[in-house]
């Protein structure tokens, strides 16, 4: 994962893929055209990780009694994970997935993910923290539900280990509103944990993930769909394939913008030719003929700038005309005498 020469942007695909495998596949090929550097999935294994007993997040669906037979209908077998994984490394994609039991960390271990991504709640799992941490694979942290000195415990652990590690800021509104962005806890990350540090962005659009770059953010994390009228408890937060290529374009153009090095003298160095079609040089506010003593209400500023400057009118005033001279065009030192 090469997150030190541009923004590393990660499409979540999450369980927007609806259990469908066919899905799946085909948001990695509109991932990679949208120009990210990874897709993310989630690797859920009902009976691993959820009872009867849960909830539902949001009132979503009308074909799963339980949300328990909803985590079973967004499982995937382990063939079917390194198939994605393999169709996500020919396309030049980075694969990545949240685990949410030990078991779906295990079987990401076995398809060879190269990265751990844990989601915002699963930073309370101690079991599934330490099977990730035994990989000794670099890993993100999403901190949506996370206090600074609960994220604390977790960053300390991380560093005693020796694993490499990054945080996204996050909030785990779906969708997330303006005010919960969280967009100067960039700053506090970074300065606080000295290590990579980007958005993982459930606004579903486009304004934190620019934000959040000109704050400094390295990684960004989208979810992506393919409609928003697709079906899914993730859509609302999610920006679509369309969408998402225009946020991609945008990003590198604004982390180019802010490494391009150039100040404000070196920009104007690059435009110093505009300043002659732009400037202004003596010229007389009316026409006038040959021996009018030229006084300085006589004198203006016009268009371009190739003429006599402003800071010479001293040396003008009080010069007489040699020849008639039309006020259309700008006055020249032959002109007097």
């Amino acid at each position: 994962m090469d997150i030190d020469k541009k923004v590393f942007i990660i499409a979540e695909a999450g369980v927007n893929h609806n259990g469908n495998i066919k899905n799946a596949i085909e948001m990695i090929s509109v991932a990679k055209e949208s120009g990210v550097d990874a897709i993310k999935f989630q690797t859920h294994i009902a009976h691993a990780e959820s009872t009867l007993d849960e909830q539902w997040r949001v009132n979503f669906s009308y074909q799963d009694n339980t949300r328990y037979n909803y985590w079973e209908r967004m499982s995937f077998t382990q063939e079917q994970w390194k198939g994605l994984a393999q169709h996500a490394t020919d396309k030049g994609l980075e694969f990545m997935s949240s685990p949410f039991s030990i078991e779906a960390v295990e079987m990401l271990t076995n398809i060879g993910v190269k990265c751990w991504k844990v989601a915002s709640g699963e930073i309370y799992n101690p079991e599934l923290l330490e099977a990730i941490w035994k990989t000794k694979l670099p890993v993100l942290y999403s901190s949506g539900m996370s206090t600074m000195r609960e994220l604390d415990r977790v960053i300390n652990q991380t560093k005693l280990l020796g694993i490499p590690y990054g945080v996204f800021q996050c909030s785990s509104i779906y969708p997330t509103p303006p005010e919960f962005w969280g967009l100067k806890t960039i700053t506090k990350l970074r300065e606080k944990y000295r290590c990579p540090v980007g958005l993982s962005d459930h606004s579903g659009g486009a304004y934190a993930t620019y934000a959040s770059i000109a704050l400094g953010a390295q990684m960004i994390e989208l979810h992506a769909v393919f409609s928003r009228y697709a079906f899914g408890p993730d859509v609302k937060s999610s920006v679509t394939i369309e969408e998402l290529k225009a946020i991609v374009d945008g990003a590198r153009m604004i982390k180019f913008s802010l490494e391009s090095g150039l100040e404000k003298d070196d920009i104007a160095t690059h435009t110093s030719s505009l300043k002659v079609n732009f400037g202004r040089s003596l010229a007389l506010n009316k026409s006038l003929i040959a021996g009018t003593q030229l006084k300085k209400e006589d004198l203006t500023l016009k268009k371009p700038g190739s003429g006599i400057a402003y800071k010479y009118i001293d040396r003008v005033i009080g010069k007489k005309l040699l020849c008639d001279v039309n006020s259309n065009r700008l006055i020249k030192w032959e002109d007097f005498n």
